[in-house]
């Protein structure tokens, strides 16, 4: 399984699932919590989806000994100049990519007060997320992608804009006051 086709079908597939998922939960915890959660999850699965499937059907095996010795610690780095999403480049997909899970996370925890520490802790569970999807990278020639930490720096800044930005959606929408409907 590989290429764009099967990045955009795993996360409808995902969708499909999760949507269930939200109903269920905004039947308990209201719509934005159960939305939010749902779309966390969805946002996550995307994100594996579309930074470890390879991007191309035919690329077969890629011998261990043609990768990179190690990730590449040069800001900037190895990336393309464009992907199939942006013609911006590989480098604004990075950041695009994790802005929904970031928006998602401070919805998804701003119902209750626990919400001040678990949404700072799921931020930094999601650079790690970032981090090990870049290990993985490296480990996995076969898949052809370059372990860098410029995806790191970039899918980080991704979650804190969309981070800020759900910052700005809960005050708005204020899931606190959104009563379940049982």
């Amino acid at each position: 399984m590989a290429g764009t086709g099967s990045m955009v079908l795993g996360s409808l597939a995902a969708g499909a699932v999760l949507i269930p998922l939200a109903l269920l939960l905004r039947r308990r915890l209201g719509w934005v919590t159960g939305w939010a959660i749902a779309g966390l999850l969805w946002s996550v699965v995307v994100i594996a989806l579309v930074t470890l499937l390879p991007t191309d059907a035919s690329i077969g095996v890629v011998p261990a000994e043609s990768r990179l010795p190690e990730c590449s610690m040069d800001y900037g780095g190895p990336a393309p100049d464009g992907f199939w999403i942006l013609s911006g480049g590989q480098r604004a997909l990075n950041t695009l990519l994790f802005v929904p899970a970031g928006a998602f996370l401070v919805l998804a925890v701003s119902r209750w007060r626990a919400g001040l520490v678990l949404a700072p802790v799921g931020l930094l569970g999601l650079a790690g997320y970032s981090l090990l999807i870049e290990r993985t990278q490296f480990e996995l020639a076969r898949i052809d992608r370059a372990c860098d930490i410029t995806d790191v720096v970039d899918n980080v800044t991704g979650a804190v804009i969309g981070f800020a930005i759900g910052l700005v959606l809960v005050l708005v929408l204020r899931p606190w006051r959104h009563r379940s409907a049982q």
